[in-house]
């Protein structure tokens, strides 16, 4: 078996019914992505680097999958360390009116749950570090070909924020 009907099982055409409004919020994305991601290190530095992402209908269009690759496969030089190859899991809970997410990156060894919810505008993903950091995964700027996300940081309780990475994805199918 080459995983094909595993594909196949998991992939989905659209949302399901019974929450196909809601399912929309994280939807618009559904397609292919290209842009930069723009890391900020801790002494300042600046480093801008292309990035491809995809978004997909999974579990009979009940949760949304997306794949985060940097840099982009298009983009990469022999050999290239990558820097994130990461997958994000999106469930919307009915009972609950939010998201359920979960991000896991085999590079980084990052594993993260959070939740999800529109605020304004944008989509706030929210989940604390055991030191009781406030970490925050935005989506802003969001029209139908664009959006940015911000990946912040809060030591205060979100009196002051600090940003940690960018990006900026332009549709491209």
């Amino acid at each position: 078996m080459d995983g094909r009907r595993f594909l196949e099982v998991l992939s989905a055409d659209g949302p399901a019914a019974d929450r196909k409004e809601k399912m929309m919020l994280y939807g618009q994305f559904i397609g292919d992505w290209l842009g930069n991601m723009v890391f900020h290190d801790d002494k300042g530095t600046r480093r801008e680097i292309p990035t491809e992402v995809h978004f997909a209908w999974a579990l009979e269009g009940r949760a949304i999958q997306d794949v985060w690759i940097t840099p982009a496969l298009k983009d990469r030089k022999k050999p290239e360390h990558t820097f994130m190859y990461g997958s994000t899991f999106r469930v919307y809970d009915p009972r609950k009116d939010n998201w359920h997410i979960i991000w896991i990156d085999p590079v980084q060894q990052s594993f993260l749950n959070m939740t999800g919810q529109k605020i304004g505008d944008d989509i706030v993903q929210e989940y604390r570090r055991e030191d009781g950091t406030v970490c925050q995964w935005m989506f802003t700027e969001i029209t139908a070909d664009y959006f940015h996300w911000i990946n912040r940081e809060s030591k205060d309780s979100g009196a002051s924020w600090k940003i940690i990475g960018e990006f900026y994805l332009s549709r491209s199918d």
